[in-house]
């Protein structure tokens, strides 16, 4: 089947866009997926754009810092965001949406407003899709709901593998258009490091629910989008005192992307 994988900016923001575009090209990456935050300026947005273009990299926009909990406030800049990012050729755009305590009305105006748009909604902790319980209402009585599935944050907030919940796994793969590919486990939204065998289980429980998705995207034809999403401190946990990374992110993201790439092509 086709599948396309998108590098994360997050975690290499130190490195300038030609630079970083140069990098993902020639790791093998088909585009990138650029979390852009409100105070990013019109010139970084050209030149990162224009860059990611001039080495033939797809672009994947990322919506993850409308955090006011004033819901009138909040919608606005979340609709200010999304029309900023109109003009830009975007292959997708994923939202971190809403809020966890916002109401399942006002999260409703904030999902409805993004559809709007063509919006992917992630599965995030902390908004309106922090917990698979929670997501089943919302997937069921909004049936134009779509998903960027990253089911590290469910396992973590559940403090479990799911395996009791069976009904929403299976709506959420039916309606995910994108994964984020990172390892959660119950205790924590990213293992030390996918390489390591005593996370073998872990690997394997994600990997059911990423194969559902990539055999529906295979029987309809349509292309299979993943960002291996593994992420720098504080995701990435550091040494005590010496405050050193223990495991290298950018090697683990291309890790996945090699696994990922050969189980689905």
């Amino acid at each position: 089947m086709n599948t396309q994988f998108f590098c994360p900016r997050w975690g290499s923001e130190d490195i300038g866009w030609v630079d970083f575009c140069q990098k993902v090209k020639e790791a093998g990456y088909d585009g990138i997926e650029y979390g852009i935050a409100r105070n990013t300026t019109d010139w970084e947005l050209d030149h990162a754009w224009n860059t990611a273009a001039q080495q033939g990299l797809l672009m994947v926009s990322q919506h993850y810092d409308t955090v006011t909990a004033d819901f009138s406030r909040h919608l606005e800049t979340y609709h200010a965001w999304l029309e900023r990012i109109k003009p830009y050729p975007v292959l997708k755009i994923n939202s971190q949406t809403g809020k966890d305590f916002f109401s399942f009305g006002q999260n409703c105006q904030l999902i409805q407003l993004g559809n709007e748009y063509g919006v992917l909604h992630e599965t995030h902790r902390g908004k309106f899709s922090f917990a698979a319980h929670i997501t089943k209402t919302y997937l069921e009585e909004i049936p134009e709901l779509r998903l960027t599935l990253d089911v590290s944050h469910w396992f973590c907030v559940a403090e479990s593998l799911l395996d009791d919940q069976a009904e929403v796994l299976q709506l959420a793969t039916e309606r995910t258009d994108h994964i984020h590919a990172r390892l959660g486990y119950p205790e924590g939204p990213q293992v030390s490091d996918p390489r390591s065998p005593e996370r073998l289980e872990v690997f394997d429980r994600h990997l059911v629910l990423w194969d559902r998705v990539a055999e529906r995207k295979k029987a309809e034809q349509e292309m299979l989008t993943i960002t291996p999403e593994f992420g720098p401190y504080p995701y990435m946990v550091r040494l005590p005192v010496r405050g050193e990374p223990i495991s290298n992110q950018w090697e683990i993201n291309r890790y996945m992307m090699s696994i990922l790439r050969e189980r689905y092509e």
